[in-house]
């Protein structure tokens, strides 16, 4: 054993990967997933979505632009734990105002570098997501098992990733007024609405329709977020009031939402989908899109039928829905990330398309 060596990666197939620690100390019980981003580990650890989730980077080389004031998705992130093979100390960036083992300690983010990441990724894609233990190299192996045995998954993680209170984001002379449902909510995507003249009101996860209308909005977003979305029943439950009442755009969780209100169903992915580089295919207009992508569950494509959805997105490496709207009720959603932090531009047009809902709406 390499003497540096202080922390250990336990799998609850019995698989263990030593390494060193970095950022915040202690054991973290977590499902472990990866991403194949090359940048954009600022985004990835302050993403909601990745709540109660350790993620594994399979770009080798993590920490080395450092962290800056801008760039951060959430005010509190909820992921558990970042593995990387090479830990940078010493970032060089212009815009660099900390190192990202000072911002996870910060947040309370544990993290482990050394560890053979290509070995680990083809663990997880060759037998699935599943619980992981970071600990103690010292921590006995039976006692390992113990905890894993032991440790269940989280079905509260939209509420401990949406915000609690409303929040306005206003833009100055706004043509439309759009009530966020916050499932846990990536900050770029009120951004990605106010540049396009879009006052934005945030809401938490489980705020009735009847409280949405009192806001009297143009339209209604509903965000990305952690977990099942079968555990989301009070987001379900305001979508299938407010469709067709309302143009309504979803994102990742959000589109998975929109789904299940109409009346499809989901399932768990064997890995998920978490990178910057997933092509996908607009089905009326041909083109590819190269998509940012976070999430472990899709929608089943063979409940749609009768639902009033159509499939208009699939994704190229396996086929599986990646978007869907009802045109007469003006609402649609993806599984991707168009707001793109981090990610291409690509995908930017869907909100020039629910502005054009908004638009259609309001005129008719």
């Amino acid at each position: 054993m390499n003497l540096a060596q202080n922390t250990k990666i336990v799998l609850e197939d019995g698989s263990v990967f030593e390494g060193m620690s970095f950022g915040a100390k202690g054991s973290k019980l977590s499902e472990i997933v990866f991403n194949t981003s090359m940048v954009g580990y600022q985004e990835i650890i302050s993403d909601p979505s990745y709540t109660g989730q350790a993620v594994v980077m399979t770009f080798p080389a993590i920490g080395n632009y450092g962290i800056n004031d801008l760039d951060f998705e959430s005010r509190r992130p909820g992921i558990n734990a970042l593995i990387v093979r090479y830990y940078c100390e010493t970032p060089s960036h212009f815009e660099c105002t900390e190192t990202l083992g000072k911002t996870m300690e910060r947040y309370g983010i544990t993290g482990v570098y050394g560890v053979d990441t290509r070995a680990l990724t083809r663990i997880i894609r060759e037998r699935g997501s599943m619980k992981a233990l970071i600990t103690d190299i010292s921590t006995p192996p039976e006692e390992c098992q113990k905890l894993l045995s032991e440790f269940e998954y989280r079905h509260d993680s939209v509420f401990a990733a949406s915000r609690k209170e409303r929040e306005i984001f206003p833009r100055d002379a706004a043509k439309y007024r759009v009530v966020a449902i916050d499932c846990g909510m990536k900050g770029n995507i009120v951004s990605c609405l106010n540049d396009l003249s879009v006052s934005v009101t945030v809401v938490p996860y489980d705020t009735s329709a009847a409280e949405i209308e009192a806001l009297h909005p143009d339209g209604v977003f509903i965000s990305n977020g952690p977990g099942d979305p079968e555990d989301v029943g009070e987001a379900i439950k305001t979508i299938r009031e407010l469709r067709g009442r309302y143009p309504i755009f979803g994102i990742c969780l959000g589109h998975q939402i929109i789904s299940l209100a109409y009346g499809a169903r989901t399932y768990k992915l064997k890995f998920g989908h978490r990178g910057g580089n997933h092509p996908v295919k607009d089905l009326k207009t041909g083109k590819i899109e190269i998509t940012s992508q976070n999430h472990s569950y899709a929608v089943d494509a063979n409940t749609l039928a009768g639902t009033g959805l159509e499939v208009t997105h699939i994704n190229l490496l396996d086929q599986t829905v990646e978007g869907i709207a009802c045109e007469q009720d003006l609402v649609f959603g993806v599984q991707y990330h168009p707001e793109s932090a981090p990610g291409p531009d690509d995908s930017r047009y869907l909100f020039t398309r629910f502005i054009k809902n908004m638009e259609k709406h309001k005129n008719a």
